[in-house]
């Protein structure tokens, strides 16, 4: 990739489709979104210019202050900042070096993005394709994405995080695809801002994005949930019949780890989703209902989901 910003525009044209898939042509058919990579260019100027070892003040001046609207709104939406970008570098120094690794592909999964993004505008007539940043972080989140703000991606974060997809191309797809789902999900993105949302909730707003993710990108991001549940699919999803009015999440989302699969209310979520969509007869309004839930409890009734359900 070259030093200069690369804006990568991902034109989301009318695609063919199946004859009961296809939908009408909507205003979203022809949207399109962008893709902003300028902030790691200008990342990696200032820290080899520092030869790996930029100061917060040269991070905060050179890089977070010079940097895009995307990155200024990703900085305060996740606290980053020069001192503790400069804090990971000193913990972690192979984290930033690493992300370079990764910049090769961004071209190709560009290329396979306008694949998805196509899928999407074709199938779901109100979707919405606001812009992608893809920057430099302080190492975590990997990605966040919401109808008001758009998306945000921390390239060396998603590059580290090689247990959710061995790779690098992969990931970068298939991860973009789960958040613009989310942007999507205009109606749920409430249900995730409650004080205390449900497991069913949380499950089911996580696994929506997986499935949708994975009906336009062809896989779901957190991939390696299924070979975890394989053959264990009625016992897990019995303790989740069990626990989906519970409010504490941290035995079914947001506690993988590298060695531990973990997330498996993502993987519940999806299966639920895949259901509601396999059971109905217009496919084309399930994804748009699908897309728009906004009652998990009503949700779950439709779906026709059952512990252990077999699902192709």
């Amino acid at each position: 990739m070259g030093r200069g910003t690369m804006v990568f525009t991902l034109a989301c044209a009318m695609a063919s489709a199946a004859a009961q898939e296809a939908p009408a042509v909507g205003s979203a058919a022809t949207a399109g979104a962008v893709v902003q990579t300028g902030d790691v260019d200008l990342f990696y100027r200032v820290y080899d210019k520092a030869d790996g070892r930029p100061t917060a003040e040269q991070l905060q001046r050179d890089y977070l202050d010079q940097g895009s609207e995307g990155l200024h709104l990703f900085a305060r939406l996740r606290n980053i900042s020069g001192q503790r970008i400069a804090d990971t570098l000193t913990t972690n120094p192979s984290l930033y070096a690493d992300a370079k690794r990764c910049l090769a592909v961004l071209p190709r999964a560009r290329e396979r993005l306008e694949t998805a993004l196509r899928t999407l505008g074709s199938s779901y007539a109100d979707a919405r394709f606001p812009p992608v940043t893809i920057a430099i972080g302080r190492g975590k989140p990997v990605a966040v994405g919401a109808p008001d703000t758009g998306i945000q991606v921390g390239l060396e974060a998603l590059c580290a995080t090689d247990w959710l997809n061995p790779d690098v191309e992969d990931r970068i797809v298939y991860v973009l695809a789960h958040e613009y789902v989310h942007v999507q999900q205009v109606e749920a993105h409430a249900i995730s801002e409650k004080e205390a949302p449900t497991v069913l909730e949380i499950s089911l707003i996580e696994g929506i994005a997986e499935f949708v993710g994975e009906l336009i990108a062809g896989q779901v991001a957190y991939s390696r949930n299924a070979a975890a549940a394989a053959g264990r699919e009625l016992e897990i999803e019995t303790r989740f019949a069990a626990d989906v009015d519970k409010t504490d999440l941290s035995d079914w989302a947001y506690n993988a780890t590298p060695d531990t699969p973990g997330d498996l209310g993502y993987w519940v979520g999806y299966r639920i989703a895949k259901a509601y969509y396999r059971n109905a007869p217009d496919k084309r309004q399930a994804l748009r209902e699908i897309l728009e839930m906004d009652d998990a409890e009503d949700f779950l009734a439709k779906s026709g989901w059952y512990p252990g359900i077999e699902l192709e």
